[in-house]
């Protein structure tokens, strides 16, 4: 009960925070946004081209660009975190009895609810421009981008702990991101290219977790791509909860 109460106290600081700037959140899905629009109708052509596609360009593109918005909005929460551990925030709760865990908790907390206001704007906008994924599916893929959104947010937190600069965490984010965007097949599937280039994107775990969402869009909620994707997910998540966990105690040592 003390854990849920001190996650709750900061998530509601937390999201008090984000009320006062509503506008973040529509900065947040705006990349998104824009792909779906100018980039999923040049796919309408090209998508019955594509291995286990569907024939739908909208439910082949808008789980891509779900795994993109947990991975990329998530990835820069922790350039707020900065802006508190220089005002002296992190610090005066550090003097707290506060579980450090809930300390994180709480922040991903905000992140995930974040996302999920984000998720559902895009999935809406997905389904008036043609997408026919069914509902269950939805869900399952929803539950797989707030597993790896966590993963990503507590990732982010301790890369901001760790760095402590903007200018040293956005090239690091940016460095990271890359081959992630190209390899993980958000855009495309990675299906249609060189046997060599599959090779490497085999060792992505978020290639894993863009073929589950996608696969669960299509229907296919018992399919092994859903539970690869889906377990991929939750190693991403637990490893994140870890190293955000470690950091933050450790800046109480």
């Amino acid at each position: 009960m003390a854990f849920a109460t001190e996650s709750y106290v900061v998530f509601r600081r937390q999201l008090r925070m984000n009320l006062r700037n509503p506008a973040w959140v529509l900065i947040g899905i705006m990349q998104p946004v824009m792909y779906l629009l100018l980039f999923g109708p040049l796919l309408k052509p090209l998508v019955a081209q594509f291995p286990g596609a569907g024939d739908n360009a909208y439910t082949f593109f808008v789980p891509g660009l779900l795994v993109q918005l947990g991975i990329f909005g998530a990835m820069f929460a922790g350039f707020s975190l900065i802006g508190e551990w220089r005002e002296g925030v992190i610090e005066a709760e550090r003097v707290t009895p506060a579980s450090r865990t809930a300390l994180l908790f709480g922040r991903i907390l905000r992140d995930l609810l974040q996302l999920l206001v984000q998720a559902l704007i895009l999935v809406g906008l997905g389904y008036a421009m043609g997408m026919r994924g069914s509902l269950g599916g939805v869900f399952v893929g929803l539950v797989i981008t707030l597993l790896v959104g966590g993963a990503c947010a507590a990732a982010s937190n301790a890369l901001a702990l760790t760095t402590k600069s903007e200018d040293v965490m956005a090239p690091v984010i940016n460095m990271v991101m890359m081959p992630i965007l190209l390899l993980s097949g958000i855009l495309l599937p990675m299906t249609i290219g060189p046997d060599w280039l599959q090779r490497i994107s085999d060792f992505i775990p978020f290639r894993w977790i863009t073929d589950g969402v996608r696969s669960s869009f299509l229907g296919d909620v018992i399919s092994s791509q859903v539970g690869w994707g889906l377990l991929a997910a939750l190693i991403l998540s637990a490893l994140g909860t870890w190293w955000g966990t470690a950091v933050f105690r450790k800046e109480n040592a």
